[in-house]
């Protein structure tokens, strides 16, 4: 992993102290290490960029996306973020935040068929 920049440490630690309401939800059936025992960070420095949900075990970074993520500027955005992430070797997952409140399961099984494609 690269070292992360100074401005994206300033940016986690200011971003862990104010969870949206959906990081909050997913948090609970995150942290701890409650999900296959797989431990997950959150507002994790990733080189350049602040990821939502680190898990190094399975090199994931998952996003948890607001309206802001629907605009042209911050698609293109966020497609060259998780491109260079891909690049560093990280799989990146988005989800809206909708979609973690309405159907948090959803998401898990997602990290939970990515685990188990990883183990077979």
């Amino acid at each position: 992993m690269r070292v992360p920049s100074k401005g994206a440490l300033v940016r986690a630690k200011r971003l862990r102290r104010i969870l949206t309401p959906s990081e909050e939800a997913i948090w609970e059936h995150l942290r701890d290490r409650k999900l296959l025992g797989l431990k997950f960070r959150r507002q994790v420095p990733v080189g350049p960029y602040v990821a939502d949900f680190y898990c190094y075990e399975l090199r994931l970074v998952l996003e948890l996306d607001g309206s802001i993520h629907e605009e042209a500027s911050q698609i293109s955005h966020d497609v060259n973020r998780d491109a260079n992430l891909e690049a560093l070797g990280f799989r990146v997952l988005r989800f809206t935040n909708q979609e973690a409140t309405d159907n948090p399961e959803t998401l898990l099984d997602t990290i939970r068929r990515l685990y188990l494609r990883r183990t077979s």
